[in-house]
């Protein structure tokens, strides 16, 4: 998400940085450059103006201009613009410290993700904070939506209230807050009907199930590809109905990233989720500050690490860890090391979460790369027996040509990935030498990591990634 804009953004401040010392006139080019690409990313024009005005008034001020890093300090102003424009610092979660149940009231226009993003939410509230939720379908109109949320509940091992056939929304949601006080449930999820476009049936709909209800949270869901439609939408909504948060779906979809941008200020309510995929773990807390920094390129540790600890599981670590310390590393382990990249959200999503990656990023995608090739790669290492797994060199020409055939790829192909592991287990090999990963650690403050690791040549080159793998080809072409 917001790929455009933060390519955009990033050459202005490249500029910015790159000047000895900046003037007022220097400063007031770039803001139209930022204004430009922020309309051209969807942003609502009332947004722009007041965000522009407001780094202009700081950026041209006597502290920031004669500041021996002018261009920094900018940025900086930049930074902290955007996460007040996004919602301020941190993440704001859910209030559900109320009398059992909490109930969350999911409400939003036909076709916008609502009855997933209920069923991601309810996990997220299992998995993150050990809630026993349930869920109720009120959508009567739109045909087998109870179904699906009862289908989505079976793959989130998360409760859903019975479907009675001809039963009506308040009916509804009266039974679900029955069953679930009886059965001691903490949160009860009700999906709401949706319509084409905003009406007074809609309204009237959903304010009676708010008088029954009387729901913790109103979560308006907006699909973020709508673009300037999604900041329409959300106003309507924010006009007729007690909103108290916001969920974007198909942000990861949203290279522009305007709906967000916008939101927070056309609503006067936090972005509390952002969908970014279609599976039911596809769901991320929105913190401004961690988005902002993803715009401006300075990257998101703290979701990337997170992210890895939600992927990987622990014994697998502590394995690999044992046999790194042993300067132990076949294609058994380079495999397991290539399915996590691919479910922690692929290259793009990990380049994306990295500080000073943006580049790196684009390299892979002029190069024509992309996670297709993590796939590629496990075909090829699918292909061979388990000895040949364990033992890379028992892979003379003739096995190579088989596990090519096998896996749709070419000869060539099975050599990079040979060569990767080969420099991968080098590697290994060197941490062994420094005392394993506590030795390793402690050079990071003596050179960096090209003096930690120079079989792998720094974090220069390729961006951090492992050697070899820019230059793997996709599969074989008929």
């Amino acid at each position: 998400m917001f790929d455009n804009l933060s390519d955009r953004l990033g050459g202005v401040f490249d500029r910015l940085r790159g000047r000895g010392a900046l003037s007022e006139a220097d400063v007031r080019e770039a803001m139209r450059e930022v204004r430009v690409a922020l309309l051209e990313a969807d942003v609502a024009l009332p947004v722009v103006r007041r965000f522009i005005d407001a780094v202009t008034e700081k950026a041209i001020g006597q502290d920031v201009l004669r500041s021996v890093t002018p261009g920094q300090q900018v940025v900086k102003i930049v930074d902290d613009e955007l996460v007040e424009m996004l919602g301020g610092e941190g993440h704001e979660g859910l209030k559900l410290d109320v009398k059992p149940p909490a109930v969350v009231m999911m409400v939003g226009l036909q076709g916008s993700g609502k009855t997933t993003t209920t069923a991601k939410i309810a996990k997220y509230l299992k998995e993150k904070h050990g809630k026993k939720a349930m869920m109720a379908s009120l959508d009567v109109q739109r045909p087998a939506a109870q179904e699906q949320l009862k289908v989505l509940g079976e793959q989130a091992d998360v409760a859903t209230l019975p479907i009675v056939v001809g039963q009506q929304p308040v009916d509804i949601a009266r039974r679900a807050l029955e069953a679930s006080r009886l059965q001691s449930f903490d949160v009860l999820m009700l999906d709401t009907a949706g319509r084409l476009h905003v009406d007074e049936a809609l309204m009237a709909e959903m304010n009676a199930v708010a008088q029954v209800a009387s729901p913790a949270e109103v979560l308006l869901v907006v699909d973020s590809l709508t673009g300037q439609d999604a900041v329409n939408v959300a106003q309507s909504f924010s006009g007729e109905v007690p909103l108290t948060g916001v969920v974007l779906t198909r942000m990861d979809g949203d290279a522009r990233g305007g709906a967000a941008l916008s939101m927070r200020h056309v609503t006067g309510k936090p972005i509390k989720f952002a969908g970014t995929g279609e599976k039911l773990d596809a769901l991320e807390a929105f913190d401004p500050k961690r988005v902002a920094g993803r715009i401006l390129g300075m990257g998101d540790v703290v979701s990337l690490v997170e992210k890895a600890a939600a992927t990987i599981k622990e014994e697998d670590a502590e394995a690999l860890a044992k046999r790194m310390a042993k300067g132990q590393f076949d294609l058994n382990d380079l495999r397991m090391q290539l399915q996590q990249m691919n479910q922690m959200g692929g290259l793009g999503m990990l380049a994306g979460m990295l500080p000073g990656m943006k580049k790196a990023k684009a390299a892979l995608q002029q190069s024509g790369m992309d996670d297709r090739v993590l796939l590629h790669m496990d075909a090829i290492i699918g292909s061979m027996t388990a000895k040949e797994r364990s033992n890379p060199a028992l892979l003379n020409a003739k096995r190579k040509r088989r596990v090519a055939a096998g896996s749709g790829t070419e000869v060539q192909d099975v050599n990079r990935l040979l060569k990767m592991h080969q420099e991968m287990g080098r590697a290994m090999k060197q941490i062994k030498k420094m005392g394993g990963l506590k030795g390793l650690g402690a050079l990071f403050g003596k050179g960096g990591m090209d003096a930690a690791m120079p079989g792998l040549g720094g974090m220069g080159g390729q961006g951090g990634l492992p050697p070899g793998l820019p230059g793997l080809g996709g599969p074989k072409k008929k």
